[in-house]
């Protein structure tokens, strides 16, 4: 499969129903048409993390891919997506300023529990109608 030129790509826990719905989130707030989403489940979630060498036994939640292969993950590609938001969200990018692993404790924190706190699906959501041209592994 060819990757959409000039966009960028999140993975994401597609049973995870808090990655999903932060998936949604952020969906409603791309005004720009800025985002493409795989689940790490995927076949192609799985070859994007291989070609990084990305552990996801260790990083299972959410990365961002930019276009030329630049990564992100954990709390930074959280961050780095805020930026392409609408609203007052590309104001959260101030926390990049703080040391990563400070913002990872919080952030694996999260996703430690989340599965306890925010549930999983069997399987991972359709996209709406609307929403199926953002996916690349429907």
């Amino acid at each position: 499969m060819d990757l959409p030129k000039n966009k960028k790509i999140v993975l994401f826990d597609g049973v995870c129903n808090f990655c999903n719905a932060s998936v949604r989130f952020i969906i409603k707030r791309d005004k720009k048409d800025i985002f493409r989403f795989a689940s790490l489940q995927s076949d192609l979630g799985q070859k994007l993390t291989s070609e990084r060498k990305i552990d996801t036994s260790k990083i299972d939640s959410i990365i961002l891919i930019d276009p030329g292969n630049a990564y992100y993950i954990k709390s930074t590609a959280a961050l780095e997506i805020s930026k392409d938001l609408s609203g007052l969200y590309p104001t959260l990018s101030v926390f990049l300023f703080l040391p990563e692993g400070f913002r990872n404790l919080i952030y694996d924190f999260v996703a430690k529990n989340r599965y306890q706190w925010f549930g999983k699906s069997e399987t991972c959501p359709m996209p709406s109608e609307q929403e199926q041209s953002k996916f690349l592994d429907v």
